[in-house]
């Protein structure tokens, strides 16, 4: 592996792609210390009905997860898994938001530092034009029979970071994970526990000064994009808002409107 650090490659299989209304039907995780990896994985019952359309895609039905944990059950044992590791997956904040909201019901709190491997794809890959994990999976050559279950979507995404650091030098795939990971800290003027506490669900929010009057009110469908685009260099206005604010709070709420 080229990281040096510990990771987590984790993969969910969920009951759809809504943020703050689906629910984990299975997760997979690749624990990886140096040369000592370790599995796990877990059915988890969602506590609502899985789509039809869903339980095609991954052959995962009600009757297999009826008799499955919740994820309140597994939630300690996960959070222990999972802490101080580098967490990675296939589109990362699908994945992490997700846990995040399902630590939330469950009364306690995730925050990991995160690496999307769709991202270093992108980066390693520059050329190629898809980057999605059948692609990255043809690319290299790698076939798993369970496709789209959470242990096996993990894995793909192992055996890719294996064949890249095999095809272009582990430094290389290094240095590319810590740019992204630079790409990915606090802008200016946030910090670290706000940014990363920035839900992907809609909402309003209300930026205030240092002094605790409200500067801005806004509303979004993706509260994390409505806040983060007030402190994206060349927003003009939007960024000397950034400079002037104190602290952040939002409400979330069920849809935009």
């Amino acid at each position: 592996m080229p990281f040096s650090r510990p990771c987590a490659i984790v993969d969910l299989e969920t009951t759809g792609g809504h943020l703050a209304r689906d629910r984990i039907t299975e997760i997979g995780l690749i624990l990886i210390d140096g040369d000592r990896v370790e599995r796990f994985d877990s059915l988890i019952n969602p506590g609502q009905p899985i789509p039809a359309f869903i339980q095609n895609m991954t052959g995962i039905s009600d009757d297999m997860v009826a008799g499955a944990p919740s994820f309140a059950d597994l939630a300690e044992t996960i959070k222990q898994r999972l802490a101080g590791r580098l967490l990675i997956a296939h589109n990362v904040r699908f994945d992490y938001g997700v846990l995040k909201n399902e630590f939330k019901r469950a009364g306690l709190r995730l925050q990991s530092e995160t690496l999307c491997s769709v991202k270093l794809s992108r980066t390693l890959y520059p050329h190629e034009y898809k980057h999605n994990l059948d692609a990255v999976m043809a690319r290299h050559d790698i076939v798993l029979p369970e496709r789209h279950r959470a242990l096996a979507d993990a894995e793909a995404v192992y055996r890719f970071l294996l064949a890249a650091g095999a095809a272009l030098g582990q430094e290389t795939v290094a240095a590319a994970a810590e740019a992204l990971l630079g790409q990915s800290a606090p802008p200016a003027g946030m910090d670290a526990e706000t940014f990363d506490a920035l839900p992907d669900v809609p909402g309003v929010y209300c930026v205030y000064d240092r002094g605790g009057l409200p500067l801005y009110v806004g509303h979004d469908n993706n509260l994390r994009r409505g806040v983060l685009a007030h402190f994206s260099p060349g927003h003009g206005k939007a960024l000397q808002l950034a400079e002037q604010a104190g602290r952040i709070e939002w409400h979330e709420t069920l849809g935009e409107f």
